[in-house]
Parts: structure tokens; sequence; C-alpha cells
């Protein structure tokens, strides 16, 4: 029943969202029908098609208490004939059950809620993860979490966001709402900003699962934009290192350290033909970029068998299509690795002399980094001392502690 409530949830609850038009009234009669469901099937049997089964009792269900409500308060009696003239016994197609997802998709991306409301609606309703589940891997107490959840739904209520797919016009930018959603569900597990773990994989599941998603709604992906297989490409990509990333011990392992043998073929399989279908259609963006370099990684046998020249290549486009301080440093790393450390930290230092990446301690991890291999001892010691002051990830704080230790040794 958990396996079924994981992958049907969603769909079930999406439908009923058409069918009620309350969110809050869907979701109380889906859980209804997922409590009959327990009550009733270890006598009658799993039925062939547990999906309409599902839809069809949470329907009724939801009349029910519609009608118990009108008993206490006859303003709403209209609303039970109107419920009623809505939810039928008509079959609900396989078809309109996957356009009904993909409406609930954009009513929980929209752009007129906050990011953190869209994040943990995305999450609660259409990847089925409880209150609790979502707080643990966002590091906050299940009601602050409940309470963004309520505030989403009460910001969708009484501004009335249509339960719709947006039209062809508006698409690209709502779509680009979506997939920011995703990616950063994506990015929390696979860095986690906190705690004691490098990676959550729960939430890079989650992420990538939303990603198959929109790539299956259509028959051709292409059509709802190069960017939703670009970033499906790059969440396995990144995803398939995930079990070199650490060791046994949970301790951090760069990526030039890392047992290649270890990485999901699978999952760069995968993501390689995502990146050149999404390539050929010369109408790419940011994310199939990035896949782009994250396939090069994955492809080189080592470190020094990667093409830094292809990558270098690749982020001056990046660049040029999203010139943010973030992929700037990263862009200043391949260099480094393309022409050296000192090439590398003269990019790291125009970078952090804009001031943007002052806060940020990758940045200044990087920059230790450089003067490390430079020779530049104190410089190194603290760039590494302020990395280690910025960043609260447990893993990441002994991987810098360690370093430091390194350098009062040579």
């Amino acid at each position: 029943m958990e396996t079924l409530y994981r992958s049907e949830s969603g769909r079930v609850l999406a439908t009923l969202v058409r069918l009620l038009g309350d969110l809050d009234l869907a979701e109380e009669s889906m859980h209804e029908a997922f409590a009959a469901a327990m009550e009733s099937w270890p006598r009658t049997g799993i039925p062939e098609k547990p999906r309409p089964w599902l839809i069809s009792t949470a329907r009724f269900k939801a009349i029910d208490a519609i009608r118990r409500r009108a008993r206490f308060d006859a303003a709403q009696t209209d609303l039970v004939a109107h419920m009623e003239s809505r939810v039928s016994d008509t079959p609900v197609e396989e078809e309109e059950i996957e356009d009904d997802r993909l409406r609930l998709i954009f009513t929980c991306c929209h752009p007129a809620l906050p990011p953190e409301g869209q994040v943990a609606l995305t999450l609660r309703e259409i990847c089925g993860l409880t209150t609790e589940e979502i707080a643990r891997a966002f590091l906050v107490t299940p009601a602050a979490l409940a309470q963004r959840v309520v505030r989403a739904k009460t910001k969708i209520r009484e501004t009335r966001i249509p339960y719709e797919v947006p039209s062809p016009r508006e698409l690209p930018r709502r779509m680009d709402a979506v997939l920011q959603v995703i990616y950063l569900v994506f990015n929390e597990g696979y860095s986690a900003a906190a705690g004691a773990e490098v990676t959550r994989g729960e939430l890079t599941g989650e992420a990538i699962r939303l990603g198959r998603l929109l790539t299956e709604l259509h028959a051709e992906p292409e059509a709802m934009g190069p960017e939703v297989m670009g970033l499906l490409a790059l969440m396995l990509l990144q995803e398939s290192r995930r079990a070199a990333r650490t060791s046994p011990a949970g301790e951090l392992i760069l990526l030039e350290n890392q047992d290649r043998s270890l990485w999901n073929q699978g999952q760069i399989a995968e993501g390689v033909a995502l990146v050149e279908r999404a390539l050929k259609s010369r109408r790419f963006g940011p994310y199939t970029l990035q896949a782009a370099i994250a396939a090069v990684h994955a492809e080189a046998e080592s470190t020094a068998a990667t093409d830094w020249r292809q990558i270098v290549a690749l982020y001056d486009q990046l660049v040029r299509m999203q010139p943010s301080p973030v992929v700037y440093l990263n862009r200043a790393v391949a260099i480094a690795m393309r022409d050296g450390p000192e090439a590398g930290l003269a990019e790291i230092d125009a970078v952090l002399g804009q001031g943007e990446l002052a806060n940020y301690y990758l940045a200044h991890a990087a920059r230790a980094d450089m003067c490390r291999r430079l020779g530049r001892i104190p410089e190194a010691r603290a760039s590494y001392e302020r990395a280690l002051g910025l960043t609260q990830q447990e893993p990441e704080r002994r991987f810098l502690r360690e370093r430091i230790r390194q350098l009062a040794a040579e």
C-alpha cells in the first residue's frame, strides 16, 4: 500500500483537484479513499485497476463530506448541488489523469507563490512526501513546513490561481519556474545546505522523478522545450556520481579522487543520450549546457584525461547565456585545470572582486586550493578558514579542517 501511495497519490490527487475544484477537499478525500482501500482490499483483493477505484471512492467521500457540512450550514446546500453535478460516475480516462498531473504541477509552481511554498507544495502534493519527510530533508520543524504548505494553499485559494496548463504563449516563462523548483529540490539533495550528510538521496530521487514526469507527460518532450530534457540529463549525470562522492564513513571525496568504477553507468548513458537530443534542437538553454559539461566529466576516464578545453568552451557559452557569479567561478576552476593554478587564481580573484560571492564558501575553498597548489600557504590557510566559517555542512567542515591541518604540517 505504501508503494501504491507513492506511485498513485499524485495522479489521484491531481484528478480530484480538477473534479472538486478544492485542493484541501481533494487531499482529504484522497486520504479517506486510501484508508477505505486499506480496510476493504484485504477482503476483496486489489482491483485490477486500483487508480479508478481510488478516484471513484474519493469523489463520493468528498460529496459525503460536503453533505455533512450542509447540515450545519445552509449556505453549503448550493455547493453540494454544484459538486454533485460535477462529480459523476463517468470513468476518468488515462490521458485525462496525465493532463491533470501537468495542471497540478503548474499550480504548485505558480510564480505568485513564494519559492519555499512552491517546493513544499510540489513535494507534498505531487511527490506524495509527508510533511515530516520534507521537514527532515530541509532541516526545519514539521510545524514550520506545514505552515509553508498552508500559506501556499491559502494563496492559491484567495488569488484564484487557475488550475490549468498555461497557454502556448505563456508556457516558456511558466516552464522556467517549474524547472527552477525541480532543480532547487535536486540541489538540496545533491549538496545539502547543512547537517550531517553531504547528500539526501530521497530529494535527488524525487527531483529526477519529477523530471521524468515532465518528459513523459507528452509523447514528444521537445514540445515542452529541450530544457526539460536538459534538466533531466543534468540531474541524472550529477546523481550518477553519488556513490563515489563520500567514503563509507561519510567523508567528502573530491571529483579528482573519486572511484569512477562506482559511477552509475546506466544513468550516465541515459543522461548523455538526453543531452544529445536537447543539443540537436538548437533551442537549448543553460540546463542543457550544464548537462553537456557534466557529460564530458562523466565520459572521462580520469581527471587528467578530461577534455578541459571542451569544458571551458562550454562554460564560455554558458556565461554568455547565464552570466552569474557562480558560473564564472566554475569557469575559473576549469581554466585552472586547462592552463594551471596561476591562471585559475587570477580568474577567481576577479570573480571575488565583484563582491557577490563574498559569503559563498565554495569560492573561498577554490581560491584556497589554487593558493595551496602554488605554494602560497598563508593565503591558502586564510581562504580555507574563511570557507570553514561559511559552511554548515559537517562533512565539508571536516574536509576543510583537514586541509588546514595539512597546511600547518607543511
